[in-house]
């Protein structure tokens, strides 16, 4: 367990360094990022939206489906 974590360390720093490094060159390529995110419209994207809604519910439901099974399973043991 030790050795896993000295190893992701190194890598966690580099990830760190290189999303840093990313922000950093974005924020100098001409209009902060802040106010291009204000001027976008994520109307066109309502699909993505509802299709993760929907995976969303399909997962929740199979959720439910999969305790309600154990609990039968469950009875059935201990009857």
């Amino acid at each position: 367990m030790k050795k896993s974590i000295t190893r992701a360390l190194p890598l966690a720093v580099l990830a760190l360094a290189v999303t840093a490094g990313a922000v950093v060159a974005q924020e100098s390529a001409g209009m902060p990022q802040a106010t291009r995110l204000a001027e976008q419209n994520l109307r066109p994207y309502w699909h993505v939206f509802a299709a993760y809604a929907l995976v969303i519910l399909v997962v929740g439901g199979w959720a439910v489906s999969i305790a309600r099974r154990l609990k039968a399973i469950e009875e059935r043991l201990v009857d």
